[in-house]
């Protein structure tokens, strides 16, 4: 896994205070609920979270992907926070609202300042919620005994699979289509497999967040052993169409290797399934597991 020497950061005061400006813009015009604003300092950098929904109860906390904040799950916090508290991250070395001031060298780094803000919400038991990168960052949470989770879900996740070129073509075709005009940006969306060039709020902060040097590691793929150590109720949700993952090939290793998981091949979803698919994706959340356990207890099997 590549190790990181140094935290990530914009490349000018002046491309942050720009970012900045965007991003709370469209925190105000896209979230349509009261939300609580604060930040929390951890071992890797000051985070910031949104808190919304009911005071009592176990919160569900969603974490962005690469390249995503808060405002990836703007669809996400209504309906979520209807009936459960929700918490929203702006992941360390995305950019964002967090300030990283530490490298994150490991897997461990990047979970841990997870349960930092957990511990500091007074989270026991969330039910945490990561896409892609994010994904693979509550998967680290709790193989480093972070415990404070009842349940995982994993949106088209990494640590899966390889990072192969044919992710690494999706990724340069987004970015580029990224800066095409409205019309022929969201024309393209379905020839490029990516519904986010249809979020014209998401494209905006993605251009300006080109000015922000990512220094993160690369998620190794899970062992079989690794997979088994996870206590807690997991469900994984894939792309039929991603580029990040086999999904067939991904639900059959889970099937033998971790078979008490739920695993959903979503269709006509690619790698962009936590936009493409919001409303199944808040449905599932809110529907798994029925009766969460505490970290610690004894797999669910059936």
């Amino acid at each position: 896994m590549r190790v990181p020497d140094r935290p990530s950061g914009f490349t000018s005061d002046a491309a942050r205070d720009k970012y900045h400006a965007a991003y709370d813009r469209l925190l105000r015009e896209l979230w349509p609920v009261p939300v609580d604003a604060f930040d929390v300092e951890t071992r890797a950098g000051s985070v910031r979270a949104y808190r919304a929904g009911p005071v009592e109860g176990d919160p569900v906390v969603l974490v962005a992907g690469a390249g995503g904040n808060a405002l990836a799950w703007y669809q996400y916090v209504e309906p979520l926070a209807r009936t459960r508290p929700v918490l929203v991250l702006d992941p360390l070395g995305e950019p964002g609202r967090s300030v990283q001031t530490r490298p994150l060298e490991s897997g461990a780094t990047v979970g841990g300042w997870i349960t930092d803000v957990l511990v500091a919400a007074g989270a026991e038991r969330a039910h945490l919620v990561g896409f892609s990168a994010g994904a693979w960052a509550a998967v680290e949470q709790q193989r480093g005994g972070g415990g404070r989770v009842a349940a995982l879900t994993l949106v088209d996740p990494g640590g899966f699979g390889p990072i192969t070129g044919r992710f690494l073509r999706w990724a340069v075709v987004g970015a580029v289509c990224s800066m095409l005009p409205r019309v022929l940006r969201h024309r393209l969306a379905g020839v490029a497999g990516n519904g986010v060039l249809r979020e014209d709020a998401l494209i905006e902060l993605m251009r300006l967040g080109f000015s922000y040097r990512r220094r993160v590691p690369v998620p190794p793929v899970y062992t079989d052993e690794q997979l088994r150590e996870l206590t807690v109720p997991v469900q994984v949700l894939l792309g039929a169409r991603s580029t990040l993952l086999d999904a067939r090939a991904v639900a059959a290793r889970l099937a033998d290797v971790v078979p008490s998981w739920r695993v959903e091949i979503v269709p006509g979803t690619g790698h962009s399934l936590s936009v493409e698919a919001a409303d199944l994706v808040i449905e599932r959340i809110l529907g798994f597991p029925r009766q969460a356990r505490p970290a610690g207890a004894a797999p669910a099997h059936g």
